[in-house]
């Protein structure tokens, strides 16, 4: 019997050592690797390419929901399954945009974790109830045909959305430069054009702006002015 090849993605060791144990209980599933945020996911998606990733939101350097996007993009063949502690409309909206097959709560029972991943595997589309009732309310404000228009995903690139978690997280132009890799003038330039993009011209309203839209908890920001 060929086994899921699951990636594990989530920055708390210990939450992350619990969902190894839980799914190893199952002769079917099979722990590829593990990834602490989701610039290492991206990176061991594309090496390990496996079948299901569990996918945390909240994590600090590039946010989970950014990390699907890429993925999806470059893995198309990994089906990804979001889990998150909240089912507020920003995660639900935007783990729906993404290209994630599901999307779990971090409060579900062990059989459903499996029955997602089992599900997503085969092709399906998995959301828990809760987050299922939400993205049907989300279809139906936003009306026609049931699409959801995401302001985030539209004016940004993805290397804008990676400078504005950065940003967001307290992180000044010069250790935004060092964690991607590129010059403190590029940074300013990603800067500059997310805050004309979204009409948004001081750090605490792009804060705000990076909670409101699901890019990162507000717990994980710096105080707010």
């Amino acid at each position: 019997m060929k086994r899921i090849r699951i990636l594990l993605v989530e920055d708390h060791m210990v939450v992350r050592q619990g969902f190894r144990k839980m799914l190893e209980l199952n002769t079917d599933l099979e722990i590829a690797g593990e990834a602490e945020d989701g610039r290492q996911a991206i990176a061991k998606a594309i090496e390990l390419r496996p079948d299901v990733i569990l996918m945390d939101i909240a994590m600090p350097r590039l946010n989970g929901l950014e990390a699907t996007r890429q993925i999806h993009k470059q893995v198309p063949g990994a089906k990804i399954l979001i889990l998150s502690a909240y089912s507020d409309d920003a995660y639900v909206k935007s783990a729906a945009e993404s290209g994630a097959a599901g999307f779990l709560l971090k409060q579900t029972s062990a059989d459903e974790v499996y029955y997602a991943i089992r599900s997503v595997h085969k092709g399906e589309n998995y959301f828990t109830p809760a987050v299922a009732r939400h993205l049907s309310r989300l279809r139906l404000r936003a009306g026609e045909k049931g699409e959801i228009v995401s302001d985030l995903q539209a004016r940004l690139t993805p290397r804008q959305r990676e400078v504005l978690q950065l940003v967001a997280e307290g992180m000044a132009n010069k250790e935004i430069a060092a964690e991607l890799g590129i010059s403190i003038k590029t940074v300013e330039k990603h800067r500059a054009h997310l805050m004309q993009a979204l009409d948004i011209h001081d750090t605490a309203s792009l804060t705000r702006y990076a909670i409101t839209a699901g890019v990162i908890e507000s717990s994980v920001q710096v105080t707010l002015t």
